[in-house]
């Protein structure tokens, strides 16, 4: 393996990896019953003269199965931080008690599970796209050094097919990914 091959394929995977670890991070926010503190972190809430992700106003804990807490650290923000998580879009019910805020964590409907399901097929097509357009990349770059006669068309082919064998690896990871969060939201 040349040298130039090894750097190309090192460059794709890292790119590849942010495609997983986006889809991780999207997967994370999709409520399937239980509590998971990822689910409170998109909730952006009105604080000291501007917006403020709820971490850094609280921290999230995980008291039980089917509820969130957030531990407010400034007590003036409870409010805030109740209506930011309220008004999150997430369906979410919270309740201040002193400086804790706790946010049960309601059963799913059979509509609400196939929609999250919906919803997660969606994430998965994106992260695929975004593998397949790093791959396109790869092409690319790969076509650009035998048009410099940098590499034989014989090692155009190795390259090619070295690349394909890494985005295959990936969708399968990203298809592997998606049948566990579909399991996880059809879970009763």
């Amino acid at each position: 393996m040349a040298a130039d091959q090894k750097t190309l394929l090192e460059d794709l995977t890292r790119r590849m990896d942010g495609a997983l670890e986006s889809l991780r991070r999207d997967f994370a926010g999709l409520r399937s019953g239980r509590a998971s503190p990822a689910l409170l972190e998109p909730v952006r809430v009105e604080a000291y003269g501007g917006e403020v992700p709820l971490t850094q106003v609280g921290s999230i804990a995980v008291p039980e199965a089917r509820m969130l807490t957030v531990q407010v650290w400034d007590r003036s923000l409870v409010g805030a931080v109740e209506r930011a998580i309220r008004d999150g879009g997430l369906g979410l019910n919270p309740a201040a008690d002193g400086q804790t805020v706790r946010v049960p964590i309601p059963q799913l409907t059979a509509e609400r599970r196939s929609e999250l399901a919906r919803t997660a097929g969606k994430y998965s097509e994106n992260a695929k796209i975004a593998v397949r357009g790093v791959r396109r990349d790869g092409m690319d770059q790969t076509k650009q050094h035998e048009k410099k006669t940098e590499i034989s068309q014989d090692d155009v082919k190795i390259w090619s097919e070295a690349i394909q064998k890494l985005t295959d690896q990936y969708v399968k990871r990203i298809d592997e990914m998606l049948a566990d969060k579909e399991r996880e939201i059809k879970q009763v």
